[in-house]
């Protein structure tokens, strides 16, 4: 059994920046490929972003790459979210959940946490 829970969401003007975390309770964190989503208003939850448990390997959705840099560390069970040059489309709610499968199934990935909301003003 894994709990997370997601903090460090906030409004932000466009183009900046914020870090969510995601900590996670249970020993099996770490084994865990783990990842990022979001939903916004009126349209269906989506993959941001993943990590191995190894954090070798890391997969964007081509919406945010080259502007948010998933991380995890291990040792204190938490995975962040670091968030640059945020717009307006990336206004949601985040969850951090997992394990994460390849290719990603979001209704098949078990744990989830209860969301961050992240509101960017344009």
């Amino acid at each position: 059994q894994v709990q997370l829970v997601e903090s460090g969401g906030g409004l932000v003007q466009a183009g900046g920046s914020l870090r969510l975390s995601c900590a996670a309770s249970g020993r099996t964190f770490s084994t865990y490929r783990m990842g990022w989503f979001r939903q916004a208003p009126g349209k269906e939850r989506e993959f941001v972003a993943s990590i191995s448990w190894s954090v070798r390997d890391t997969f964007y959705a081509d919406s945010v790459k080259g502007r948010f840099a998933i991380s995890r560390d291990n040792a204190k069970n938490t995975l962040y979210l670091q968030m640059n040059g945020l717009k307006a489309e990336d206004t949601a709610v985040y969850y951090c959940a997992g394990p994460v499968g390849d290719p990603v199934y979001i209704s098949q990935i078990p744990y989830w946490g209860q969301g961050t909301q992240v509101t960017v003003s344009s």
